[in-house]
């Protein structure tokens, strides 16, 4: 498998915007006054990402040209302590997070022209979910979906809690690690993208069209920018 006509040229990192969004009306000004007479202050800002991609793919007999885009928008709360700098004179929490990542694999005539369309997404929303950890954050891998129409592969991340050294000895992780992907129809896995070592592994049953269409899918996941793992 081997990209053709990979051009970076076209590989744009795209607005990467960050603006206040504090105002939050009338209480939000009011509980900045309240705030501000113990020292400290309440700002609420928005980041927005998004780039666009584009590749051929060959496996040296037929090709298919993978066209992506993604966006993210971060909006976080800052208290700052006032008259004060240094590590801990300000503290971020986490409000809302979406990410969307869209990719359409044309497969042209070699494939009876059953182009596959993948999406990923990842989304918190600390009001909607009613969370109360100061110091939630968002979930390390999306979820996502690719079909043609007739045919669908599901996407779910893989994480890790245990590492195994050089001689052997199993340790517990004080927290999960995403390490992969797996990609599944409903007959089974057919397919793991291994983020740690940049490997795809097929089901040893896989036509060559269809491992094409899956590398297709991994290379895509590889090669995201706003959301790279």
């Amino acid at each position: 498998m081997s990209f053709a006509n990979f051009s970076t040229s076209r590989i744009r990192r795209g607005a990467h915007v960050t603006y206040p969004g504090g105002w939050g009306g009338p209480s939000f000004f009011w509980e900045n006054v309240t705030l501000n007479q113990i020292g400290l202050q309440k700002d609420e800002s928005t980041v927005k990402e998004k780039a666009k991609f584009h590749y051929t793919l060959t496996d040296g007999k037929n090709q298919v040209e993978v066209y992506a885009h993604e966006k993210s928008v971060t909006t976080h709360l800052e208290y700052k302590m006032l008259h004060r700098e240094g590590l801990l004179s300000s503290y971020e929490q986490l409000q809302q997070y979406n990410y969307l990542f869209s990719a359409v694999i044309s497969t042209g005539s070699t494939q009876n022209d059953k182009n596959w369309v993948l999406q990923m997404t990842n989304i918190y929303d600390r009001k909607a979910q009613n969370d109360t950890n100061p110091f939630a954050h968002h979930t390390w891998g999306d979820n996502g979906l690719a079909t043609n129409g007739t045919d669908s592969i599901f996407i779910k991340p893989i994480k890790i809690e245990k590492s195994v050294s050089a001689n052997g000895v199993e340790r517990q992780i004080p927290f999960k690690i995403l390490s992969g992907y797996e990609l599944s129809t409903p007959d089974g896995v057919i397919a793991i993208v291994d983020l740690l070592n940049r490997n795809v592994w097929f089901y040893n049953e896989l036509e060559p069209a269809e491992k094409l269409n899956i590398s297709a899918i991994a290379t895509a996941i590889f090669a995201r920018r706003v959301h790279g793992e």
